[in-house]
């Protein structure tokens, strides 16, 4: 079995981690699996929204302990840095990403569901980034940028879970829904999401993930160019 699956179907690319035997733990094949699919999704124009699920009760517990055993200094490096391109393409995705999360999300867990534009997640949901506490370092960047430092730091220093409800009141999670009604509220979102033209939609992310990290003149010009650009395109007042 593969060990993340992907499929395309009316305009929506789902990626679904499929290690449920494993409680969908962060192995290599993994992180080439996610990196190679984001990357046939980013070219794919009839793409508007990409989904990132999981098989089974777990979201992620976080790398593959078991597989770095016998791994010399080489390969864990190697590992590791499959698992940031991992992410990083995620991130990199041209259309929104949603993630949905229904069970506990842990180290590599959070940063896979951090990577992705918001996350909707159920009760079940939790998160966790416990790398510190036994004797690593990982998840260090992009929760604190959405949590804030001291939030994240008390994730690490301490083990501490996240629950669904506190996730959401801190901003990481931006819809909690009950399990029963989890595909109801996916089927909304894509609804309304595809709706929309396709560009629009990439040009808003561009907007915002570049504009964030720029001052506000900085982020401006980041929207003024953006708008340039769908002028130039003849897309505006809904024409394209």
């Amino acid at each position: 079995m593969s060990a993340v699956l992907s499929a395309v179907a009316g305009g929506v690319a789902t990626l679904t981690l499929n290690r449920p035997e494993s409680r969908n733990a962060l192995n290599l094949e993994m992180c080439e699996l996610l990196s190679v699919f984001t990357s046939e999704v980013s070219r794919n124009e009839d793409v508007k929204l990409a989904l990132v699920r999981a098989n089974g009760p777990v979201f992620c517990a976080g790398a593959d302990l078991k597989e770095r055993q016998g791994m010399s200094e080489a390969q864990v490096r190697e590992r590791r840095k499959k698992g940031f391109a991992a992410y990083a393409a995620l991130e990199a995705l041209p259309m929104p990403s949603i993630a949905v999360v229904q069970g506990p999300a842990v180290g590599s867990g959070c940063e896979i569901a951090g990577a992705c534009d918001f996350i909707v997640a159920t009760p079940e949901a939790s998160f966790r980034t416990p790398e510190a506490i036994r004797g690593t370092v990982g998840a260090t960047q992009r929760l604190p940028r959405i949590l804030g430092k001291r939030l994240a730091k008390d994730l690490m220093f301490t083990g501490r879970t996240l629950s669904a409800r506190e996730a959401r009141d801190a901003g990481l999670v931006s819809r909690l829904v009950p399990a029963v009604d989890l595909e109801k509220e996916i089927e909304a979102i894509q609804a309304e999401i595809l709706k929309a033209p396709r560009d629009s939609l990439r040009l808003a992310k561009r907007c915002i993930d570049r504009g964030v990290e720029l001052d506000p003149a900085g982020a401006l010009r980041t929207e003024i160019e953006a708008i340039e650009e769908q002028l130039a395109a003849g897309a505006w007042m809904g024409k394209r």
